[in-house]
C-alpha cells in the first residue's frame, strides 16, 4: 500500500529541513511526501523551493493562511497514497518510523494508528524543559508512562476512512486533531516501534505564541469551561503557581516561563471569546 506523508507548515524556516531529511531516509520506500505551505510569511517557501530528494517523492503545495486542519485536508485531497500519515514540521523521525506506524493498518488490525514512542527533541533547551514540566510530563518524553494504547488523535489513517469522515474540521482551531475521532467514533491504536522526536517551543517568544495559539479553541462545558480556563491562568493565580512550581522543580526560570505561558493562554481565551478567533 502506498503511503502519503502530509506536513502542514506555517513559518517553519528553522525546522523544516530537519523534518524532511529524516523523512527522506525512511526504510519504507513507497512513500510520497506532501508539504503544504499554509501562508508562511518567513522564508519557509523559499527553503521548500530549494529542497530536492533523489530518495523520496516530494510535492509542494501552498495556500493562504487557513490553519493546520485546512492544510492537512488540502494535502489529503492531493494524496496518491492508500494510507495518510500526518506529521508536523517540528518533528524528526527514526528511519523505521513510517514503516512501523503503518504496519498495524497494512496488517488490517486497525483503521489508524499513533505513536506512544514520542520523545522531546530539544532537551538541552531550558524553555523546552519547562514546557514539559508545565504539562506534567517526564523531561524526555511527550507522553506520560501510563499513556493508553488507544487515543483520539490519528497519526496515520486509511485514506478511505479519512474521506468517509470528510477530513478534519477546519473551524475548531487547535483541537482539529480530534475531529476524525468525533466523526468516525473510532480511536487510533498505538503502533509499536514508531519512534519520533518533537521539539517544544525554545524561546519565550515561541512559548507565548504557542500558548496563545493553543488557547483559541472550544472548551468543554462552554461558558463554565472558559471561566475555569481563564481563572487558572489569571495573573494572581499564575504568580502563585509559578512561585510554587519553580520551588518544587528547583528551577527559578520556570517562574518566568509560567508567567509568559499563562499570559499567552489568557489572551488567547479572550480573543476567542470576544472575537471568535480560533487558532490557525
Amino acid at each position: 500500500m502506498k503511503v502519503s506523508v502530509i506536513i502542514p507548515v506555517y513559518n517553519e524556516e528553522k525546522v523544516i529541513r530537519g523534518c524532511l531529511e529524516s523523512l527522506f531516509n525512511q526504510t519504507l520506500k513507497d512513500v510520497e511526501i506532501i508539504v503544504v505551505n499554509d501562508g508562511s510569511t518567513d522564508k519557509t517557501w523559499e527553503i521548500l523551493s530549494e529542497i530536492r530528494s533523489k530518495k523520496s517523492e516530494i510535492r509542494k503545495l501552498r495556500q493562504g493562511h487557513k490553519g493546520a486542519g485546512a492544510a492537512r485536508n488540502l494535502g489529503a485531497r492531493n494524496a496518491r497514497g492508500d494510507i495518510l500519515v500526518f506529521v508536523d514540521a517540528d518533528m524528526t523521525f527514526d528511519k523505521n518510523f513510517v514503516k512501523m506506524l503503518v504496519k498495524p493498518i497494512i496488517d488490517r488490525k486497525t483503521i489508524g494508528t499513533f505513536s506512544k514512542e514520542e520523545f522531546l527533541a530539544n532537551t538541552d533547551n531550558i524553555w523546552a524543559k519547562c514546557w514539559n514540566y508545565n504539562r506534567g510530563l517526564p523531561l524526555k518524553a511527550m507522553h506520560p508512562a501510563n499513556y493508553p494504547d488507544a487515543q483520539k488523535v490519528f497519526r496515520a489513517i486509511l485514506k478511505s476512512e479519512f474521506e468517509k469522515a470528510g477530513g478534519f474540521d477546519e473551524n475548531v482551531g487547535y483541537t482539529d486533531d480530534y475531529s476524525l475521532y468525533e466523526k468516525l467514533g473510532k480511536k487510533a491504536i498505538a503502533a509499536n516501534g514508531a519512534f519520533l522526536y518533537h521539539k517544544n517551543p525554545d524561546s519565550l517568544k515561541d512559548v507565548f505564541i504557542q500558548s496563545r495559539w493553543m488557547a483559541k479553541r472550544r472548551y468543554k462545558l462552554w461558558g463554565f469551561g472558559y471561566l475555569v480556563g481563564m481563572l487558572r491562568v489569571s495573573p494572581p493565580l499564575s504568580i502563585v503557581n509559578a512561585t510554587i512550581k519553580s520551588i518544587i522543580f528547583r528551577l527559578p526560570l520556570f517562574f518566568v516561563f509560567k508567567l509568559v505561558s499563562d499570559l499567552g493562554q489568557f489572551i488567547g481565551i479572550l480573543e476567542y471569546l470576544f472575537y471568535g478567533k480560533t487558532s490557525k
